[in-house]
């Protein structure tokens, strides 16, 4: 049969991320109109395209090569961003996943520098290496995407290099044009360090807005 890839809930103290949905619509229209500025190489739909975003993602999800997910603020309820699970490989077994990519990431304003991108990063990761047992996960951003790439690096994702003419530019007016995109990744044995880092960040973050820490389940014997 081989590996199917679904993305379950996933919850933390700040963040619960949801398989992505058209009821998901009215507040991410509203997310991405906040502060554009940090869009510039990324993805992130107008208002009145929120519609045809989640449409265009769930296409990709019925190919079997994407999980999408909504990133729900617990202090809210209401979704802030999106994120997804992306490529998935299976190298040595049909049946197991080997690897799978984080993307397609987006936060609004107000939600950028609050620690929940951090915590969903966390759950994300720790599903995918505690739960489905891969040996890497990768993360990709457009190479001049400076801001991303602090981020990605804040994770403990190691650089490998940039990939050059690798997918489509999401800048404006590059439509048609193709991007060089900084490849990032986390192996199984990175995993436990860049658990901890994760953990840390996150802890700090409730500590400063009173929340209690999320901490992921340890790892399944023999395969971190």
């Amino acid at each position: 049969m081989g590996f199917v890839l679904e993305g379950p809930v996933l919850e933390g103290t700040s963040v619960r991320l949801e398989p992505l949905e058209h009821r998901h619509t009215a507040d991410l229209a509203l997310a991405a109109e906040e502060n554009r500025d940090t869009y510039t190489y990324t993805w992130v739909p107008r208002a009145g395209e929120v519609g045809a975003y989640i449409d265009a993602q769930l296409a990709r999800a019925a190919t079997g090569r994407l999980a999408p997910y909504a990133q729900i603020s617990l202090a809210t309820g209401r979704a802030v961003g999106a994120t997804a699970y992306w490529e998935p490989r299976s190298w040595l077994d049909e049946d197991r996943l080997d690897a799978i990519e984080v993307g397609f990431t987006w936060l609004a304003g107000s939600a950028q520098g609050t620690g929940l991108n951090a915590e969903s990063k966390l759950l994300l990761f720790g599903h995918a290496f505690e739960e489905w047992g891969v040996s890497r996960v990768d993360l990709k951003t457009d190479a001049r995407n400076t801001r991303s790439r602090t981020a990605i690096e804040r994770t403990g994702a190691h650089f490998e290099g940039v990939l050059r003419n690798w997918s489509r530019s999401w800048a404006p007016g590059e439509e048609g044009r193709l991007r060089d995109s900084a490849i990032y990744s986390i192996t199984r044995e990175d995993w436990p360090e860049v658990r901890h880092g994760l953990e840390q960040r996150a802890a700090t973050r409730a500590a400063v807005q009173g929340r209690g820490a999320v901490t992921c389940a340890a790892p399944p014997r023999g395969r971190v």
